[in-house]
């Protein structure tokens, strides 16, 4: 057995960022920015009123002044006339202040009859002027890789770019295996369950911008699961689920390395998740998860999200642990990197009693998965530990 972060490098070195593609802005949330990208104009492209007001020179305002209103800008319509001593104009938040002009008194803190205002006594003596280029020049950059955000779309937006430069989905094929396997909303039989760790595995790689194929079941006999491996071409990453043990039944291995599959490693040192297999297969990587269900989302979530990252171009890193205080005492650890399921509260962090793989319930009340080092002692309350939030 390897450790997991032996395992860990094995699969970046299964992996290299894929290439890179054009989308308009409108598909571009959620995406992986490829490159960096340039903005095409300044923002505000002029001097522009924070306020509703009146814009004169800054070297005229005193309290009880008189100035005589030539004119008016609002946002979308420039004032383009000339602003003599004593003059102003009326302006509108967002609109440009005009040539000459520095500062928008406040329409609060005027005194209007007709064609002319007088400042008041007490203004706040705010300029009100949000300067060009406040925000970004033309030429500044949004740095890549990094996943686009909302709020990163409407600056690409106000960068007056239509379209970006991506890096593409990596497609992701997942085969359940195993003859006591059937779909939600078929009728099993007695010895029969219901497929689960598809639907999650295909849930939690496409929240990292995945796309998933999942295929038909693949049965326990060598032609099903060539078949299924067949249906895989062309994916960028193949994950199997159960059948990557060393049981009769379990088939996987040696018909993967039937047809081309270059091992990379087989078993890991870890609870839950210890049958996990990877290797190459074609233009493909491939890992073989574990079949009980805790196991197959806690490796998804341990090894193939940093895969499909490592895919994206976000880079071949392994998923960072957080640290919180123990709130109830944890006996020695064994031999092999654990992953508990536990809650994360006010009080701290607590580890369910019961952390059986087969468990989904317990997994789908978790927040966080408690990270034990190999031999680890016996921890008591108030102790820090790392952890993964879920």
């Amino acid at each position: 057995m390897i450790s997991v972060a032996e395992a860990l490098q094995h699969l970046f070195a299964l992996v290299s960022p894929l290439e890179v593609e054009t989308v308009p802005l409108r598909s571009a949330a959620g995406r992986v920015l490829a490159r960096n990208v340039a903005a095409t104009r300044t923002q505000p492209p002029f001097d522009a009123s924070s306020m509703d007001g009146y814009a004169l020179r800054r070297t005229e305002v005193e309290p009880d002044a008189m100035f005589k209103l030539v004119g008016e800008a609002a946002a979308g319509h420039a004032f383009t006339g000339t602003v003599g001593p004593g003059q102003c104009v009326r302006i509108f938040t967002g609109a440009p202040v005009p040539d000459d002009l520095d500062f928008v008194v406040i329409q609060e803190d005027v005194t209007r009859r007709g064609d002319l205002i007088t400042l008041n006594r007490d203004m706040d003596g705010k300029d009100n002027v949000r300067p060009a280029g406040g925000d970004f020049v033309a030429g500044d950059l949004m740095q890549a890789p990094r996943r686009l955000t909302p709020t990163d779309v409407a600056l690409l937006a106000s960068m007056n770019l239509a379209e970006v430069p991506v890096t593409r989905r990596p497609v992701v094929s997942i085969i359940a295996t195993g003859d006591e396997l059937v779909m939600p909303g078929e009728t099993p039989r007695p010895d029969q369950i219901i497929a689960s760790n598809s639907f999650g595995l295909a849930a939690l790689l496409e929240a990292e911008g995945a796309e998933t194929r999942m295929l038909p079941i693949a049965r326990d006999n060598t032609p099903s699961l060539k078949t299924a491996f067949q249906l895989a071409e062309g994916s960028d990453l193949i994950l199997t689920i159960g059948g990557a043990s060393v049981g009769d039944h379990d088939l996987v291995a040696p018909v993967a390395t039937e047809l081309g599959m270059q091992q990379s490693f087989y078993k890991v040192a870890m609870r839950p998740g210890k049958p996990l297999m990877a290797g190459r297969m074609g233009e493909a990587a491939m890992i073989g998860l574990p079949g009980n269900p805790v196991s197959a989302m806690v490796c998804g979530k341990i090894f193939v999200v940093p895969v499909v990252r490592a895919l994206l171009g976000l880079g071949a890193e392994p998923a960072r642990p957080l640290t919180a205080t123990l709130a109830a005492p944890l006996p020695p650890n064994g031999p092999r990197e654990h992953y508990m399921r536990a809650i994360l509260d006010a009080d701290g962090l607590r580890a369910f009693d019961n952390q059986d793989s087969s468990l989904l319930g317990i997994l789908s009340q978790s927040n966080a998965l408690l990270v034990r080092p190999p031999h680890d002692p016996g921890l008591s309350v108030g102790a820090s530990v790392r952890y993964l939030p879920l």
